[in-house]
């Protein structure tokens, strides 16, 4: 093996490492991914953990939060990295963590950056990219949200500010998975890549919606209401009346719309991933997976009694999740299954 060889394996094996300590789950649905853009979005996924574990560290106030965010985004804008900066985040953040996985992170966040370094400086500009719009909706959540209990309780105002929200926190990651997968994948040379980036960026969004409805009573014990005022005045409702869960009811018809504009996104998302070409299996099933998983989180949230109860999680169990995988790699990722799937899924749900 040639010295350049080994290099780009022992960079390999560091990150599979790291990937592994952080988020076990995700390192094993990275494993479909194919193996020539790997490495690339699991840095990005690194990245990307160690700035929402800076915004969400509580113990830290969010005036130095934000100054950690900028400092880590400045890092990526022009090629030349402040290693002190590197060493005060993670001098200030890591300690703190009671999670071992995200003090791991922190811990090894130089690690991360040096990995960054070895990138091409295409993908470090699509790492780069997709960061500092990740980064810009982290400030601007803790900008709109001033505190972290339900006494301090603050919502979106518009569905636009909502828009932009699952904009910035997800859709602009169906950007940068479309900017890679065209760059690296032969078989996606010949798409629009614009045109393809703009429907990712509904898939995303399709995804980030499904999180803020299945985890609406956590998100109101934080602080933090994502559905917009504007939706609730419709229905005489107000952000502080979803704290009690007598006014589920009440939410149903609000909660419909959030549901169905999902399923819109998702419809989108699936549109996409019946655009990946067939042979390109592991890329097909890296899709399906998270809309037929969102799916079947939509329908327990239509379904849920508890919605509005903070102990009680709205999770699919690790079975179904088990069933879609075991569907989807059973039939070879065929789009004729596939799409019949989802059909039948959305239908239970809108």
């Amino acid at each position: 093996m040639d010295p350049s060889s080994a290099t780009t394996s022992s960079k390999h094996e560091l990150l599979q490492d790291l990937l592994k300590k952080v988020s076990r789950l995700f390192y094993t649905t990275l494993a479909v991914v194919p193996a020539d853009v790997r490495d690339q979005v699991g840095l990005a996924y690194l990245f990307a953990r160690a700035a929402d574990t800076i915004a969400d560290t509580e113990l830290i106030d969010r005036p130095r939060r934000v100054g950690f965010l900028i400092r880590l985004r400045t890092q990526f804008l022009d090629g030349h990295v402040d290693w002190d900066q590197i060493r005060a985040i993670q001098q200030a953040v890591g300690p703190v963590q009671q999670d071992s996985a995200e003090r791991t992170l922190l811990e090894r966040l130089d690690e991360c950056v040096q990995l960054f370094l070895a990138c091409s400086p295409e993908d470090r500009r699509r790492i780069q990219r997709v960061l500092t719009t990740l980064t810009q909706g982290m400030e601007m959540d803790l900008s709109t949200f001033p505190g972290a209990s339900p006494a301090h309780l603050t919502a979106l105002k518009t569905l636009d500010d909502l828009d932009r929200y699952t904009y910035h926190v997800a859709g602009c990651v169906g950007e940068f998975w479309t900017d890679l997968m065209c760059a690296h994948r032969k078989a996606l040379a010949s798409w629009d890549v614009q045109r393809m980036s703009e429907i990712g960026v509904r898939f995303g969004k399709g995804l980030q919606l499904t999180n803020i409805v299945k985890d609406i009573a956590h998100d109101l014990q934080h602080g933090r209401c994502y559905v917009p005022e504007m939706l609730l005045d419709e229905v005489g409702l107000q952000p502080r009346d979803l704290l009690e869960e007598r006014n589920l009811p009440r939410f149903r018809p609000v909660l419909s719309k959030l549901v169905r504009l999902a399923v819109e996104h998702l419809d989108q998302g699936w549109l996409y991933t019946m655009a990946i070409p067939r042979h390109e299996t592991r890329l097909r099933l890296a899709c399906m997976w998270p809309i037929l998983s969102a799916g079947e989180s939509l329908k327990l949230v239509m379904n849920s009694p508890d919605l509005l109860n903070p102990t009680v999680k709205v999770k699919i169990p690790r079975s179904k999740v088990y069933q879609i995988v075991a569907i989807t790699t059973g039939t070879v990722a065929c789009g004729y299954a596939g799409t019949a799937y989802w059909g039948h899924l959305r239908k239970q749900i809108v």
